[in-house]
């Protein structure tokens, strides 16, 4: 590379000899090949490139094809070196050779410090434009996350509210139920009964096998008229009480025809009460457990989702993360939505577990908001040659070829405002690749959309 082919490049006009010299003396002269890569896409952008002769393409991995952005094909072109400018930059599409030919690299460092050096006015110009450019994004965001934290809790609230006014129900029932068992108890001692016959009643009750929830309402209202019009032939008074809980346990008119054999002169009503009543206890004592160990369950869905007790670089399980996803987004799958699993045996990893399940959540969240709350969900993982698969597909109407060619770009969206996670797929790209060192791609058709994305066993970049 000699200081004429420097001279002759359009891009140095403003230069003097001397400053072009120390560009020359900083950089170096690379010799490329058509297909050899230069630089990576999102990989740190640590040089600045500068066409020399030849030809390099300019592509970026858009689903399973890689889209050619640019061609540099007039020497003094350039790209990268944005490290000069921001700590964070990278490369926004992979370099590739198209035509053999030369390329000046220079180290962003140098390029800062003779920057800086030959036109500071220039370089504080650009910095102001990379700060407010990222902090405008950075605001909006976290106002996009604001509010989709605010759609999680929510649907989560919503979860929790069942379980929870269930057991709240089952208390106050609970209370009635059993003043009820001791007043039946009380009046029952003060009758003319043995310990014999207690204890033969107590047998006759632990008869009673619980029935299916699913039993037929009609068939459980039959039971309880005959049940009531028994009731009331024998002379109990309380039949309104007694019946409803001995039909709910599929008791029938000959185990009460049994129990008043057994009782004799014994009070019966009080007998059958106290029986009665003991069966709603156990019923509603199991409904108390069911919805306690339902919030229990959310919770831990909830501790899974966060990893608020966890490192965030960890030996991870993948299935438990979109799990503990799809808990997070139960609210938004009641009704037309059908989840299908399929989980492969797929080994722990090691990944920064909160991050990926904010990707689940975007990924499942895009999902069923393209099939309108009604269609099949499907969730798998598997294994592939160099790590892990997960792959979020759905049967909504498939997405156009340019909100597939664009859906990775920041800040591109086709949802309106105050809809989704807030979470983009290009922060869901950066996850992926940038912090994991992983592959994120669509692959969609009419009817059907896969997002799939590949994992490997350990990340190959620093978090």
């Amino acid at each position: 590379m000699s200081f004429e082919d420097l001279r002759a490049i359009a891009l140095f006009d403003g230069l003097s000899d001397d400053q072009l010299l120390e560009l020359k003396t900083g950089g170096e002269e690379l010799r490329f090949n058509p297909g050899e890569e230069l630089f990576r896409e999102a990989q740190p952008a640590g040089h600045w490139w500068v066409l020399l002769e030849g030809a390099i393409s300019l592509v970026r991995q858009v689903g399973h094809e890689e889209i050619v952005l640019r061609v540099m094909d007039s020497p003094g072109q350039w790209a990268g070196g944005f490290r000069a400018w921001d700590a964070h930059g990278v490369y926004l599409a992979t370099g590739r050779g198209a035509k053999r030919g030369r390329v000046l690299r220079v180290p962003a460092e140098l390029l800062r410090d003779r920057a800086n050096a030959w036109f500071p006015f220039g370089v504080h110009l650009i910095e102001g434009l990379v700060h407010s450019v990222r902090s405008i994004e950075s605001v909006a965001r976290q106002r996009e996350a604001l509010v989709a934290l605010g759609t999680l809790a929510a649907g989560l609230a919503h979860e929790m509210n069942n379980p929870a006014s269930a057991a709240t129900r089952a208390v106050d029932a609970l209370e009635d139920t059993c003043e009820a068992l001791l007043s039946s108890l009380g009046r029952l001692a003060q009758g003319p009964i043995s310990a014999e016959q207690f204890i033969a009643l107590d047998t006759l009750r632990r008869e009673i096998e619980p029935q299916p929830s699913s039993m037929e309402p009609l068939a459980v209202a039959d039971r309880e008229d005959a049940l009531s019009d028994w009731l009331i032939g024998h002379g109990v008074e309380r039949d309104w009480l007694i019946a409803p809980p001995l039909a709910a346990a599929g008791v029938d008119i000959a185990w009460c025809e049994r129990a008043a054999a057994l009782l004799d002169e014994a009070p019966l009503e009080a007998g059958l009460e106290w029986v009665a009543s003991s069966l709603s206890t156990a019923t509603l004592l199991s409904e108390m457990k069911e919805s306690t160990r339902r919030i229990s369950d959310l919770i831990a869905a909830v501790r899974s989702y966060s990893q608020l007790d966890r490192a965030s670089m960890q030996m991870m399980d993948l299935t438990e993360g979109i799990e503990s996803t799809l808990v997070m987004l139960a609210h938004k799958l009641q009704g037309g939505v059908t989840v299908v699993r399929d989980y492969g045996d797929v080994p722990r990893i090691e990944a920064i577990a909160g991050e990926l399940n904010q990707v689940w959540t975007n990924l499942i969240d895009n999902a069923i908001d393209a099939m309108g709350g009604t269609g099949t969900l499907r969730v798998s993982t598997r294994v592939n040659e160099n790590g892990v698969v997960v792959e979020i597909g759905d049967t909504g109407p498939g997405m156009p070829k340019e909100a597939q060619a664009r859906a990775f770009e920041p800040f591109y969206t086709t949802k309106d405002v105050g809809k989704g996670t807030g979470l983009g797929l290009d922060i869901s790209r950066r996850i992926i690749v940038e912090r994991h060192g992983g592959e994120i791609t669509i692959e969609s058709r009419p009817d059907e959309t896969v997002l799939r994305v590949r994992l490997p066993l350990r990340p190959t970049t620093a978090p």
